[in-house]
Order: C-alpha cells, then sequence, then structure tokens
C-alpha cells in the first residue's frame, strides 16, 4: 500500500468507503444505461456486455459484474487500445473503437469503446465498454462459422477514433454497418456504449467537482491497494500448493481430435500462478482463444474462492500471473480464428475448478455443461425482403455442490448471460421455437444432483445459415466427491423425422420449415448418488426430471407408481446392495 492511500484510509474511513461505492455505482449506471439503449436482444435482454471505470493510469478501478467473460479482459485490453493509439492524441468528447483479438482484445464480435475523462485538460481516467454485437461480417451470420483465420469472421477494428466532440465519427460508423448483416442492432447497440461511457464521464466529473481531484485520485489510489491487500490475506483461506488437472476440447470443427488444455495452479501467499504449460498448440480452427480471453477466465475461478464483498479491479489482478504459452491454443497468434475462443477459454475456467478440487472440494462445483454454446443464423425474412441476423448462447445445467443442488438450465460461471425470451425471438425474427423444455435424466446422479439440461429447436420460415459453435459433446461434465457424470450435449437436425446428429461445430443451410435441435448438456453430480434423501427423487421423479427407471437404477430409490410413494424397505435393500458393490466409496469422476 503506498503512504498515500494508507493516510487516505487511516484520516477519513467513512469517505473512503462513500467514495468507493460510488465509484462501483458508476460502473453499474453504465450497465443500466446500455441495457435501456440496446437495440439488439443479445444485449438489451441477454445483457452481453460489460462496463468498466480506470484511472488516469489506465488501470480498473469498478465495474458492472454483467459478463464475467468481459472483465479481467478490459483490464488487459483497454491499455494495449490507449498504447496503439497514443493518448496523447486524446482530446476531450474523443471515443476509441477496437475488436482485434490479435491487439489484445478477444472475438471479433466483442466491441470496444474507450473515452478518456479530462479535467481542466488532464485526462483524469477513462471509461470502457465492450458489448457482444450480433454480428460482425464474416462468412456466416452472426460471425460465428467455421472459420479458418480471423479474416474469414468480421470486420477487424485496430483501434480508430469512433468519437469526436462527443459525436459519432459518420464515416466510421458507415464503415462498420455496411459490413454487417444487422445494421439496425449493431447501430443502436453502438449508440448505446456511448451513452454507457458519457454516464460515466458526467458522474465522475460531479465527483471531483464535489470532493476534489486530489481526493479523487488519493480515492483510486487507495482502493486499489486495499483490494490487493484484501485478495493477498484471503490468499490464506485456500490451502497454499500445486493443482493440476487436464481438460479436452471435442475437437477444432475440421478434424476429430481432441484438444487439450493442461492447468497447474501454484498457490502462494502472495500470488496464484496459473501455467497453462502443455496445452495444445493453436488449432486450424476458430476454437483458439486469445490471452485476453484465457487470463479472464482465469481471473473468475480465483474470484469465486475469494468472498463475494471483495472489489474487482486492478489491486484484484495483481496477485494472479498467468504462464500462456505463445502459439498455444490458450494464447493464439495472428491470424488464427479466434471466434469460438471463449469455448476454450470456459474449458481452462472448468479445468482450474477441477484443479482448485484437490484443495477445496467443498466450496466449488462439480462440472457444468461445459461450454458457452455460440448459435448464429440468419437469412432473409421472407415478412420484409431484408436481411436479418441472430445470436445467442444456450444454457444448460449447473454442477452440483457441496450442500446444494446443481441448478437447472443455466448459464454459468464465466457465461452469466440470460435465456433470450421465446416470445421476443419469435416477435423479432422469421422463426419459431417448437420445444423449449429442460431434458430428463440429464443431470449428474449425486447426493446432490446437478442441474438438468436445456433443449431448445429452432424453425424457420425461409432459408437459413445456422451454425453452432459449441462443445461438450464427447466428454461429459464430470462429478465431484462420488458424484456421477451429465449427459452431454448433443446437436441434432430434424430430430423428429430424419434425425441427422452432428459434432459441436458446425454450419448447415436449413430449408424452410426443417428443425435443428440443440441439446446442452446437465451439470455433474456431487457424493454418491445412493445418499441422496429418496423425498428428492421422488421430488425429481413426480416434476419429470428423473425417471422411474433411472430412480431405482441409479439412486437405488424404489418408486410405487401406483401410490406416488418410496417404498423404503425396498429402497434399504437396493441401497445396501449398491453401497456393497462400491464398497471403495465409488470413484469420483473429476
Amino acid at each position: 500500500m503506498t503512504v498515500e492511500a494508507a493516510a487516505f484510509e487511516r484520516r477519513d474511513p467513512i469517505r473512503f468507503e462513500v467514495l468507493r461505492n460510488a465509484l462501483t455505482a458508476i460502473s453499474d449506471e453504465m450497465a443500466l444505461a446500455v441495457q435501456r439503449a440496446a437495440y439488439s436482444t443479445n444485449v438489451k435482454t441477454r445483457l452481453d456486455f460489460s462496463c468498466a471505470v480506470l484511472d488516469g493510469h489506465a488501470r480498473v478501478i469498478a465495474q458492472s459484474f454483467s459478463q464475467p467473460n468481459h472483465l479481467a479482459s478490459l483490464v488487459y485490453f483497454v491499455p494495449r487500445i490507449l498504447a496503439e493509439y497514443g493518448r496523447d492524441r486524446l482530446r476531450p468528447g474523443d471515443g476509441i473503437l477496437c475488436n482485434d483479438g490479435h491487439r489484445g482484445g478477444v472475438h471479433l464480435n466483442d466491441v470496444c469503446l474507450v473515452v478518456p475523462i479530462f479535467v481542466d485538460e488532464e485526462i483524469i481516467g477513462f471509461a470502457s465498454i465492450m458489448c457482444h454485437h450480433v454480428d460482425v461480417g464474416g462468412g456466416t451470420p452472426g460471425s460465428i462459422g467455421l472459420s479458418r483465420e480471423i479474416f474469414q469472421e468480421g470486420v477487424i477494428i485496430p483501434p480508430v477514433q469512433f468519437l469526436r466532440e462527443g459525436e459519432i465519427c459518420d464515416d466510421v460508423f458507415k464503415l462498420i454497418l455496411n459490413n454487417v448483416r444487422s445494421p439496425r442492432e449493431t447501430g443502436g447497440d453502438l449508440r448505446a456504449q456511448v451513452a454507457g461511457v458519457n454516464i460515466a464521464i458526467r458522474r465522475l466529473t460531479e465527483m471531483v467537482e464535489k470532493h476534489g481531484l486530489g481526493t479523487i485520485v488519493d480515492a483510486m489510489n487507495g482502493l486499489l491497494d486495499y483490494t490487493e491487500r484484501r485478495t493477498r490475506a484471503a490468499l490464506a483461506n485456500i490451502p497454499h500448493g500445486v493443482y493440476e488437472a487436464v481438460g479436452y476440447m471435442d475437437s477444432d470443427g475440421f478434424n476429430d481430435t481432441p484438444v487439450k488444455v493442461q492447468v497447474k495452479i501454484t498457490v502462494t501467499s502472495e500470488k496464484v500462478i496459473y501455467d497453462l504449460t502443455g496445452s495444445d498448440a493453436q488449432v486450424k480452427g476458430p476454437i483458439n482463444a486469445t490471452y485476453a480471453m484465457t487470463f479472464s477466465d482465469c481471473a473468475y475461478t480465483l474470484l469465486v474462492l475469494m468472498g463475494s464483498d471483495l472489489p474487482v479491479n486492478d489491486g484484484f489482478y495483481r496477485v494472479i500471473e498467468l504462464v500462456a504459452p505463445v502459439g498455444s491454443v490458450v494464447n493464439a497468434q495472428h491470424p488464427a480464428a479466434i471466434a469460438a475462443g471463449w469455448e476454450t477459454a470456459f474449458r481452462v475456467c472448468e479445468t482450474s475448478f477441477r484443479a482448485f478440487a484437490h484443495a477445496v472440494p467443498e466450496r466449488l462445483t462439480a462440472g457444468s455443461k461445459g461450454c458457452l454454446c455460440n448459435i448464429g443464423f440468419g437469412g432473409i425474412d421472407p415478412r420484409t425482403g431484408s436481411y436479418f441476423a441472430f445470436y445467442e448462447a444456450m444454457a444448460g445445467g449447473y454442477g452440483a455442490r457441496f450442500s446444494k443442488d446443481g441448478i437447472d438450465a443455466i448459464q454459468p460461471h464465466v457465461q452469466n448471460t440470460e435465456n433470450s425470451p421465446v416470445e421476443e425471438t419469435e416477435a423479432s425474427y422469421p422463426m419459431r421455437i417448437v420445444r423449449y423444455a429442460l431434458i430428463p435424466d440429464s443431470e449428474g446422479a449425486g447426493q446432490h444432483r446437478g442441474g438438468l439440461g436445456l433443449r431448445r429447436d429452432y424453425t424457420f420460415e425461409g432459408e437459413v445459415v445456422f451454425s453452432v459453435l459449441a462443445d461438450a459433446a464427447k466428454f461429459a461434465p464430470w462429478g465431484l466427491g462420488g458424484g456421477l457424470s451429465a449427459l452431454p450435449a448433443r446437436y441434432v437436425r430434424n430430430p423428429e423425422t430424419q434425425p441427422q446428429e452432428y459434432g459441436s461445430k458446425l454450419t448447415v443451410d436449413l430449408q424452410p420449415g426443417e428443425v435443428f435441435s440443440v441439446r446442452m448438456g446437465g451439470g455433474g453430480g456431487y457424493g454418491p448418488p445412493w445418499e441422496r434423501e429418496p423425498s428428492l427423487v421422488l421430488e425429481d421423479v413426480l416434476g419429470g426430471k428423473v425417471s422411474l427407471e433411472r430412480s431405482q437404477s441409479v439412486y437405488g430409490v424404489v418408486i410405487d407408481a401406483a401410490s406416488q410413494t418410496v417404498d423404503e424397505h425396498a429402497t434399504e435393500a437396493n441401497r445396501r446392495a449398491m453401497r456393497e458393490r462400491n464398497a471403495d466409496g465409488g470413484a469420483s469422476e473429476q
């Protein structure tokens, strides 16, 4: 901690608390402005965006917790944008736009806007908003097809001036909109980003006017040091040591070979080192992750072990060190395809949890649905004759916990977005969702069961190009402490008429009336299934979540179908036999 920050905290702790919460409130108000002003379902409803307030050194001071995938990405990306563009060139009212993953960002859909905040000709801070835009051009609607290089994935925006004197630069705006399939939504979402950063400029300027520049700078420095100190103290709650795990992606989309992610986590009293040496080299397909993607998902796994009231800013990120070999699938280099890089980053996230499970299993979940599942489609709207494009990601099962079941049909961990409402989607696009349901028996069985997976079947009025960039069709979500794996994901064309099953990465042309079914996996179980409370198994059977056959063969619970009650004597005998067969306690599937 710096002398100035320590002095500020000691001499005026109440004001310090007021100011640190006021800075966080700015980021939250930015997020609210974006949500209200956005046009696309992906931003206004699914909340696939994040906001940050940074100090004059481009260190993150406060973040809205909208989309964890973006949070540490901004920590890494914004300084790179400013370094390339040149902060000396910035004037009041300027704004810089960039989406290039190979310049420090993430995939091209995640477009970042950065604006300086001036007081008396001096930059005192920055505001930044990253939104996932529905389409940024490229070879397929939604910009998530089976690309081989980044040039096929959409318009690549280097750090360019997007705002001048507070107004959008019309030439740049037109250039972007002429390269996307969704100009209305993209234009509206870009304007929403402008609305959000304007909130930050106004609010931070008001804080300086009220409290004085020196006080605000001291508060920012104090907040970073306070967070760093608390984070290092919290490391005492994680047993120090080295923890390792290996995870696999189904494939890169072009061949059937699994792609390895290897994680070694070293926890000390001062820092946590994530070493991904041993992960596979970058691949031909679009699952390559950038450094920022990987760093963000590693940071998340530590954050969830720190306590819910820890501020999220540069002070937290100071304790994290990432070793990600250059040219690997977790730190891909230009011109690698990166459209589905978040899938690999998600695998890093869950593999890190598997590693941490050796240290603190009671504080972690079993495996979740195992992927984000990017879905994009588009074509000519037969109702209007204009082009449309749509993007969403699918929910699935959340892993069971030490003392609780997993959650059904949720977008877990770093994903944290909402499910697109059927009504809004069908009203806005020429399509119908003909099935939207939980998948029975998809949970990982356990003393605490995993959440159920989700099925969503799409059909269209006209011809469309339909793409999925996902994972977890081969490698099922894993269990902990004797819990069982969940059902993996499936991707099926025309499931009720002429079923055709695909891998987890695909682009297909669908004719009017055809159906594509996306079925996300469940969450892994926690603890032996035969230890689950029989009344909870009965409740799941009566609710249609678990079948009668599964209740008996996997959980050992015998249910009388006529009376809809548990046969206690038959259940005890059944479970006694199961325990004898698993006298070693049942091997955890982690």
